[in-house]
């Protein structure tokens, strides 16, 4: 196919997220407020509790069987490391751009997570309903898509509930701590007192005949004799720290959100060919419970693509984020991770380790370049850091997703055709 037909295909559903968003900003503004900060929560609710667990279980259960899920092995690798990369360039970018502690989190989220939920549950169904797509038969290409969608929201909840909230959280409580230390210097100077260390530096140091508990423990457990393994156990041991503090900071009740519960569910029902036959198909006894939950799935697109449209407003009225962080993580974001992500799929096609169906390796791509999580939102909220720097951040990034997806998919479909 022409690139000037690809990319017609790649315009078609990037405009319907543009346009049900601004649908959703004109609800969310303050003459028509149905959409108000009032109504939002609500609707939020109903979306994280109701909507995205019923799209994600219907899709796992009608479309996830165990030959299916032994195919697609490599899409939980390939989210992972959108994630890892997306943190590690995160990282570097905090540096160059010597971000403000409270924003260190926000930066790290917003180019790690991306939208895995309403953007390919959009952009993949129309593309393979497009006369001109270049997936085949529309019905195969549709039905191989809601698989391929529904597993990424699976996962991609999954990663941010665990991954992205630790490494979130621990940036957030490094910024609280230097928070309450400067307010300590400055209580203890507006008091006239000194602190202890500045008068006796020395007294933070360990006294020369008394290691400190690190070295005590290297000491206890490596003969000071074997110099050459005991800096081999130490690395160990320092990694092993590392290792549990990050852990440490995982909120097990969050991971087994509704959507992961609802993500468990649905791939019982779909291996599990008993189950699925009473559940799933014209015959199957219990269809009425299913046909239910695939109904009230439904309104999940619609829903989360009008919140993301309500929440963009706020980004309109605040400001409190630099120009360079902003540019930096649509770098990140819109061609950074993009070009990489070409570079993992073909590797990964030319070892074997995905098939040669070309819809499967155009998801794989297309979640290198997606904007970021909303529910990086939600975290910044419930850390209580850069809340209202998220919606600056959400704004810029969501405003210039319409040209850099268009643009990537066509290139994507224009590679794996």
């Amino acid at each position: 196919m022409e690139f000037l037909d690809l990319f017609i295909v790649a315009l078609m559903p990037v405009l319907k997220i543009l346009l049900v968003s601004a649908v959703g900003l004109f609800l969310a503004t303050e003459r028509i407020n149905l959409l108000g900060a009032d109504a939002r929560p609500y609707l939020n609710n109903l979306v994280f509790y109701l909507f995205s667990p019923s799209i994600i279980f219907s899709n796992l259960a009608e479309t996830i069987t165990l030959d299916s899920l032994t195919n697609l092995w490599f899409m939980p690798v390939n989210i992972l490391l959108t994630f890892i990369i997306g943190s590690a360039l995160a990282w570097i970018l905090v540096k160059i751009t010597r971000a403000p502690q409270h924003l260190r989190s926000l930066i790290i989220g917003s180019c790690a997570a991306g939208n895995l939920g309403n953007f390919p549950l959009i952009i993949i169904p129309a593309v393979c309903d497009d006369d001109n797509s270049p997936f085949g038969d529309s019905s195969v290409c549709s039905t191989d898509g809601e698989s391929y969608v529904a597993l990424s929201m699976a996962i991609g909840a999954v990663y941010i509930w665990s991954y992205v909230y630790a490494i979130m959280r621990l940036s957030a409580n490094k910024a609280t701590k230097e928070i309450d230390s400067n307010e300590s210097t400055i209580q203890d100077s507006a008091s006239g007192e000194i602190p202890y260390s500045e008068i006796c530096p020395e007294a933070l140091l360990p006294s020369r005949g008394s290691p400190t508990s690190q070295e005590d423990t290297d000491q206890a457990e490596v003969p000071s004799t074997k110099s050459e393994g005991k800096a081999k156990v130490s690395l160990l041991e320092k990694a092993n720290l590392h290792l549990k503090k990050i852990f440490g900071y995982i909120d097990f009740k969050k991971i087994f959100a509704p959507s992961t519960i609802a993500a468990i569910i649905g791939f019982i029902v779909g291996i599990i060919s008993p189950i699925r036959k009473v559940l799933v198909g014209d015959d199957a006894p219990l269809r009425a419970i299913y046909n239910s939950v695939s109904l009230i799935s439904d309104a999940t697109i619609p829903c989360m693509t009008l919140i993301i449209g309500a929440n963009l407003l706020k980004g309109l009225k605040t400001s409190g984020v630099g120009p360079l962080i902003i540019l930096g993580i649509i770098a990140i974001r819109y061609i950074i991770l993009p070009s990489l992500g070409i570079v993992i799929v073909k590797a990964a096609n030319h070892f074997g380790l995905v098939g040669s169906d070309s819809l499967y390796q155009f998801t794989l791509m297309l979640q290198y370049s997606l904007p970021p999580a909303m529910n990086v939102g939600t975290i910044s909220q419930l850390l209580k850091t850069g809340e209202s720097e998220c919606s600056v951040i959400m704004l810029w990034t969501y405003a210039v997703a319409s040209l850099f997806l268009t643009l990537w998919s066509t290139i994507f479909m224009w590679i794996v055709a």
